[in-house]
């Protein structure tokens, strides 16, 4: 069994529809990218074409491993701490004790707003420390952040 796993529990995982966020985020990057292109072809500057032609394809790609990055994310409730993992090739593995937590936040974005998702971000001590979880429904972004508020508050009390 894999340390990070617990028995019985397994990742939550953020919703499906956070795929159309990123996926309408980075498409606006790669028209920018492609208008910038087609002007400095039209100009005959070819140096800044190569270079945005680069960013178009890095771009191109991105948007090909968006769902599947998407379903890399997730996180567990353990009993001490939110464990918080991302990544599909340098995998992030983040342990946020309940007790060092000093602000929950919810953000919604324009784009994520519509489509009924909000982030939740947790703030610690230490700055590194910091966890974003994207693409949350707004009902489970809310119900968590109360629970972690009030379990949080808890473990700092030492109850």
């Amino acid at each position: 069994m894999d340390r990070l796993e617990l028995p019985g529990v397994t990742w939550r995982r953020v919703s499906p529809r956070l795929v159309w966020v990123e996926l309408v985020g980075g498409a606006g990057f790669l028209l920018v990218v492609l208008a910038a292109g087609v002007v400095m072809f039209l100009l005959q500057v070819w140096i800044p074409v190569v270079v945005l032609g680069v960013l178009a394809t890095i771009s191109i790609v991105n948007l090909a491993l968006t769902p599947r990055r998407v379903r890399s994310i997730g996180y567990q409730l353990r009993e001490d701490d939110l464990l918080f993992r991302r990544g599909i090739m340098w995998q992030r593995f983040v342990a946020v004790p309940y007790g060092r937590m000093q602000l929950v936040d919810i953000n919604r974005g324009p784009i994520a707003r519509g489509l009924g998702l909000s982030e939740l971000k947790f703030v610690t001590a230490a700055a590194a420390a910091g966890v974003t979880i994207p693409g949350l429904p707004e009902a489970e972004a809310e119900e968590l952040r109360d629970h972690l508020v009030s379990v949080a508050e808890s473990r700092r009390a030492g109850l």
